[in-house]
């Protein structure tokens, strides 16, 4: 600051003022996200379920607000139930339904919707919260707010998914949709998993420790990921036309290696869509290439020079083994309910481990030589 000619010498100055910066509450951001993702596996339980008890199409309107009023009255109920009288699943397939058995498979799908609203709340509570507190690490906002545009999304592709079953001759919603609305519930679950993993450490510790990324190994856990992401996809296939019930048998398919009958529907395309043998052939196929390339990478990870990588990738390989025999088990009891979701958060679980094997790859921790 310059002195004016007329100012005292001995006037002191007044001091400048520093703007303290607020501190980042990681644990609180992390607590946020982590309930976000319990939540969300919940809503994926949730909707395995409505699934796997043909509840799926048992509310025909989509009311993103006053939607989450259920019935109150006799009266509602007779209203919701004519609804759904109208359309092609109970004209085709559960005409002899009564009311009682209507209000079962009711909330089954209005528990999957509240939970979804329940979600988008919470995001958007703690994602506010901590914008205008001015908490949001450097590099965060954007993914923060993300979180809640995929979510908004998954919503919107959700009721996509439900409009497939409510019109023309089907009785169940269209495969690939309810692949894709499946497909991106794993992409927030992952999105959310990078995240929590990367906030624990301060911008400068990410810096040096992306210094020691391990390149090689990292390119395998990203084959990985990718390759269980599909095989994610083909399980929203098979659960969505049923397929899991078809060939319980490993590891042949009612005698054969590949089943037959597996390109009779015409076009020839809709096959890997609606052919139940072809959708679980091609789901086990994809499973043994995720299983070798999983084994690949956790021999490859015995070479890391960081201790908690190999933990990481040894964690990863024993839940691997896990999911590959129950996804055996799965097939072998024909799919029941509650083996089928034990497989899904199986899914999820892997799913995690791998991309948290995959963060040490790119963020390895800082590795201290004991002293002797």
């Amino acid at each position: 600051m310059s002195r004016t000619i007329f100012e005292e010498v001995g006037e002191k100055q007044a001091a400048p003022k520093v703007q303290k910066k607020r501190e980042v509450p990681r644990r609180a951001i992390t607590i946020w996200l982590g309930l976000i993702f319990v939540m969300l596996l919940a809503m994926i339980t949730v909707g395995g379920l409505t699934r796997l008890t043909d509840s799926g199409l048992s509310i025909t309107e989509w009311k993103p607000v006053t939607g989450a009023i259920p019935p109150l009255s006799d009266a509602d109920w007779a209203e919701e139930f004519t609804k759904y009288q109208a359309s092609p699943e109970f004209k085709l397939q559960n005409n002899q339904m009564t009311l009682e058995d209507f209000k079962g498979i009711f909330w089954w799908e209005w528990g999957h919707r509240l939970l979804g609203r329940m979600i988008g709340v919470v995001w958007a509570v703690g994602f506010f919260w901590f914008l205008l507190r001015k908490q949001i690490p450097t590099g965060y906002k954007g993914r923060f707010l993300g979180l809640g545009v995929l979510g908004g999304l998954q919503g919107a592709l959700g009721w996509w998914m439900v409009s497939s079953g409510l019109t023309g001759r089907m009785v169940d919603v269209a495969s690939y949709r309810l692949a894709m609305h499946l497909g991106l519930a794993f992409i927030i679950l992952g999105l959310i998993t990078w995240y929590v993993l990367g906030i624990r450490r301060s911008a400068a510790e990410m810096l040096q420790a992306r210094r020691r990324r391990e390149g090689g190994l990292m390119g395998l856990a990203t084959l990985l990921l990718a390759v269980l992401f599909a095989q994610v996809m083909l399980g929203g296939l098979v659960a969505g036309i049923d397929a899991g019930v078809s060939y319980p048998t490993w590891p042949d398919m009612a005698g054969s290696f590949f089943p037959t009958g597996a390109f009779d529907y015409l076009p020839l395309w809709s096959n890997f869509f609606e052919n139940a043998g072809l959708v679980q052939f091609n789901h086990r196929m994809t499973g043994y290439i995720a299983f070798a390339l999983g084994l690949l990478a956790w021999w490859r990870s015995r070479r890391s020079p960081v201790a908690a990588t190999r933990g990481a990738f040894n964690v990863m390989a024993v839940m691997m083994l896990a999911q590959v025999a129950l996804g055996v088990f799965t097939v072998l009891q024909a799919a029941q309910l509650h083996i089928a979701i034990t497989h899904q958060l199986g899914a999820v679980l892997l799913f995690v481990l791998v991309i948290r094997a995959r963060f040490h790859t790119a963020y390895p921790a800082e590795q201290r030589i004991a002293r002797g």
